[in-house]
């Protein structure tokens, strides 16, 4: 039986987790590009490997959604 509301709240978490993998990419790609006017963050490679562990967390979320919660 198909349940909507559990579609819908499936849907709202990849839609999360993949925004969430578009914003730490965007974030690694100015460390990239501009990487001495981020004035803030002293340690760029450090930074850009928070950015990595971060994307590599929501893209984790949405393996498992995929193989364990859509049946």
């Amino acid at each position: 039986m198909r349940n909507p509301l559990r579609e819908k709240m499936i849907d709202a978490l990849m839609q999360h987790a993949q925004g969430q993998i578009k914003k730490h990419q965007m974030n690694v790609e100015i460390f990239l590009n501009s990487p001495g006017g981020i004035g803030e963050h002293t340690d760029i490679m450090e930074s850009i490997e928070k950015e990595l562990g971060l994307i590599a967390h929501y893209h984790e979320q949405l393996e498992i959604i995929e193989r364990y919660i859509i049946q």
